[in-house]
C-alpha cells in the first residue's frame, strides 16, 4: 500500500527544478523503508541520466574537450544554443523510468481543485505574452485557429488577442471556464490518454505553458500535436524552473535548464522522424540589471514547425 504523503511534499505548491533534489530526498524519508529503497534506486538512474544529457549538452555547444570549466555564466549564455547541434543518439535515449513520477496517482486526484494562481512571476509572464505577440498570427482572423493544451484559467496570450478559434484543453474544468481567451475548451487527462480530440491540420500554432515536464507520454502528444497542426504550424513549448515535484517527471527533476531544453528538443525529433523543422530554443528570460540582481524566474521556449 502506498504510504501517504505529508501535505508539506504532496505538490500542492510550486519549488524550483534545482530543489527537486531536496525534496525528492526528504519524500524518501518520510515514505518509510520501502519507499526509501525505490527512491534510492531511482536516485542512481537519475544520476546516470543526468550525466549522459550534461555530456550532450556540453558537447553541443562546444565546451566538452576546451578544458576551460564551464561557469554558470557561460552555461546561461549558451543555452539558446543547446539545439544548434544537439548531437542525437541514433534512437531515443530516454527510458520508461525517465517518465516515472514520485506521485503516480491519477492526474484527475491532483488536478481535481481550481488553482487560480500563477506558477511563474510576473516578469516571465510578461517575456512570454511578448513571445506570442511576436509569433501568433495577426489578431482578429477568423481563419486562425490556436489550441493551447495543459491549459488552465489563464493563457498568457497578448492581451485583446482575436482568433476565429482559441481552444483550450486542460484536466480542470473550473479553470478552463474563466479563461476569458478561449472560444472553447475540452477537458482532459493527456497522460492517461495522449490523443487530441482535434482533425488533421486544424491548427495554426499549439502552445504549452510550464506544464511540458509533468507530461508521461510525451512521444505520443508531441506526434498528436504534429498530426493537428497545419503545415508550417508552430508548436512553442515554454518552460521555467519551477514545478510541482511530486508530479513531475524523473528525468527532469534530476537535471537543469539546458538540459530540459535538450530533452524538450529531443521530442520534437523523434516523436515524428523529419516531421519537424530543426528545434530551436529561445531564452525570453527577463534581464537582470547591472548589478546582476532582478530578472525573475527563468524563461525558456523550445519551438518547431511542422514541415510544410
Amino acid at each position: 500500500m502506498r504510504t501517504a504523503i505529508p501535505t508539506a511534499v504532496s505538490g500542492h505548491f510550486s519549488v524550483s527544478a534545482q530543489s527537486c533534489a531536496k525534496v525528492r530526498s526528504h519524500r524518501s524519508f518520510v515514505s518509510g523503508k520501502r519507499g526509501c529503497v525505490a527512491r534510492a534506486t531511482r536516485d542512481v538512474r537519475d544520476v546516470g541520466r543526468s550525466s549522459f544529457l550534461r555530456l550532450a549538452f556540453l558537447s553541443s555547444v562546444g565546451v566538452l574537450g576546451s578544458g576551460s570549466p564551464l561557469t554558470a555564466q557561460a552555461a546561461q549564455k549558451s543555452i539558446e544554443q543547446v539545439l544548434d547541434n544537439p548531437k542525437w543518439p541514433k534512437d531515443f535515449p530516454l527510458k520508461p523510468d525517465d517518465f516515472g513520477r514520485y506521485d503516480e496517482s491519477p492526474d484527475t486526484f491532483f488536478y481535481d481543485s481550481p488553482r487560480l494562481v500563477t506558477h511563474i512571476d510576473d516578469g516571465a509572464i510578461n517575456a512570454l505574452t511578448k513571445y506570442y505577440s511576436e509569433v501568433f498570427p495577426e489578431s482578429g482572423k477568423d481563419d486562425v485557429a490556436i489550441l493551447d493544451i495543459c491549459s488552465s484559467w489563464i493563457s498568457h496570450y497578448p492581451k485583446g488577442y482575436k482568433a476565429g478559434k482559441i481552444t483550450g484543453l486542460g484536466m480542470n474544468q473550473e479553470e478552463l471556464k474563466r479563461n476569458s481567451v478561449l472560444t472553447d475548451f475540452d477537458v482532459r487527462d493527456l497522460n492517461s490518454n495522449p490523443e487530441l480530440p482535434y482533425e488533421d491540420n486544424t491548427f495554426d500554432v499549439i502552445t504549452n505553458c510550464v506544464s511540458v515536464d509533468y507530461l508521461t507520454k510525451p512521444m505520443e502528444i508531441f506526434a498528436e500535436m504534429h498530426r493537428c497542426l497545419k503545415p508550417g504550424g508552430l508548436a512553442a513549448m515554454s518552460f521555467s524552473n519551477r514545478c510541482f515535484p511530486t508530479k513531475a517527471i524523473a528525468v527532469w527533476t534530476s537535471t537543469g535548464d539546458p538540459e530540459h531544453v535538450w530533452i524538450v528538443g529531443s521530442y520534437f525529433h523523434y516523436s515524428v522522424p523529419g516531421g519537424f523543422e530543426d528545434p530551436k530554443c529561445k531564452d525570453i528570460s527577463a534581464p537582470k540589471n547591472f548589478l546582476g540582481i532582478g530578472g525573475g524566474d527563468p524563461m525558456y521556449v523550445v519551438y518547431a514547425r511542422k514541415k510544410a
